[in-house]
């Protein structure tokens, strides 16, 4: 039997134990260790409200928590209720699965002014995560500057600009549907480095935009290389400029709407100005070398707004006895293998890059190099050492089967037209599994 621990219970991790069950069959045992309460990571507090679409492959991990091979085992603080080199004694593999869940810094004057946010910080608040519920974004804004051209920078902007009509069916958390209720926002402008043909914005997310009920998206046609260089860029980045470009024709129509959401491309920030509050961005126009990297020009404006969102990536948080590459964000790593028995996978190996399914390959070289790394036999407590520990410290730890009950307690409290109305604080999710 082989004894596998995986840290974190988000696409990576779940992945990694659906690897292991394919791999080893009936031999293995794997616990999916979270610190929270409810499963599904990224899925739950990371994916947008209102692309319920994309939560459902939620489905297929509880059906790998069906067997009895994997169990989840939430509300356990790796580095406070146990260490890793206490789990390496414990299990034959353990594999860091835990995501970048903190946001880059934004690295310019004036982003500790309290209107700076991160985008892990605002998401985590209209998703309902337990860290941000507290969260009080100022959205008495007229004006806000996402800082970033990717598909996160353009879920802010949407959530930030639909009605709430718009918002029926999903899964947004009330305390965030309120504040968005009485939402005074009129202007949203992205900021970009660099232009249309450089973003990372996908075409379904960026048609999206096209189609707000308040909200109309600008481009000026001068950030535009020619019609004929669109022919040179791959399909989905093709269908994404086409998109832009049909915005750009939008800025001449002559249908109103009172939410404005501007492209501003070939734009660097670099300060935020304001007495005590966020009042301007300064932004430096750039443009791009015969290497496409963005480079100032010198010349620089003012953007006024009172709210700034920093979409610009996010980073792991180091756990102590792990090597870490503070200059990635990310575990430091050999294709995944950190040291003997200790591996990682998804955005905790490779940086926060790809899409949800591209954490699947992960998980299976994981559970080949498992294989090649260690024997078929095990003389390590597994599963029966970790409750012992837990139970001899007092940790609650929390069962999928809590996790259910919690779910349909969730299910139960929703509004009329939404799946589930989220506990936002750990001890009601605690309470509901009782």
């Amino acid at each position: 039997m082989r004894h596998i621990a995986i840290i974190g219970s988000g696409p990576a991790g779940y992945y990694s134990a659906e690897a292991a069950q394919k791999k080893f069959g009936e031999n293995v045992s794997v616990d999916i260790i979270d610190r929270l309460p409810v499963p599904f990571g990224l899925i739950r507090s990371g994916v947008a409200p209102d692309h319920q679409s994309i939560k459902a492959v939620s489905r297929r991990y509880e059906k790998t928590n069906l067997g009895d091979t994997v169990r989840f085992v939430g509300n356990v603080t790796v580095g406070e209720d146990i260490s890793i080199a206490e789990l390496q004694e414990l299990y034959d593999a353990v594999v860091l699965a835990t995501g970048a869940p903190m946001d880059r810094v934004l690295e310019i004057p004036g982003s500790d002014l309290p209107e700076v946010l991160g985008s892990a910080a605002f998401v985590g608040w209209y998703n309902g995560h337990p860290d941000f519920r507290d969260l009080d974004p100022p959205l008495d804004a007229k004006s806000v500057a996402i800082i970033g051209n990717g598909n996160v920078a353009l879920d802010v902007a949407r959530i930030l600009a639909k009605t709430e009509q718009e918002l029926d069916g999903s899964d947004i958390v009330a305390h965030a549907l309120d504040r968005l209720r009485q939402s005074k926002v009129e202007k949203i402008t992205f900021l970009g480095r660099r232009g249309p043909h450089q973003i990372a914005m996908t075409p379904k997310e960026l048609g999206e935009l096209g189609e707000l009920q308040r909200a109309r998206p600008l481009v000026d046609a001068g950030d535009f290389p020619d019609i004929g260089d669109d022919a040179m860029l791959e399909p989905g980045m093709r269908k994404s400029v086409t998109h832009l470009r049909n915005f750009q024709i939008a800025a001449a129509d002559a249908q109103s709407k009172p939410i404005e959401i501007i492209f501003d491309f070939f734009a660097m920030p670099v300060e935020v100005q304001g007495e005590g509050r966020v009042e301007r961005l300064i932004v430096e126009k750039t443009t791009l070398d015969k290497d496409l990297r963005s480079i100032g020009t010198g010349e620089r404006y003012a953007l006024d707004c009172q709210l700034v969102i920093s979409c610009i990536g996010y980073r792991t948080p180091a756990i102590e006895g792990v090597p870490y590459e503070h200059g990635r964000g990310r575990f430091a790593n050999s294709d995944g293998r950190i040291l003997p028995g200790l591996y990682c996978v998804g955005w905790a190996k490779r940086g926060p890059s790809g899409t949800i399914g591209t954490n699947k390959p992960d998980g299976f070289a994981i559970a080949d190099m498992i294989d090649e790394d260690i024997g078929e036999n095990s003389s390590k407590p597994g599963r029966p050492g970790l409750d012992a520990m837990l139970a001899g410290r007092g940790v609650d730890a929390v069962t999928f089967r809590d996790w259910q009950k919690i779910d349909k307690a969730e299910i139960a409290r929703a509004r009329e037209g939404s799946p589930r109305e989220k506990f936002t604080d750990i001890d009601e999710m605690i309470a509901a599994k009782n």
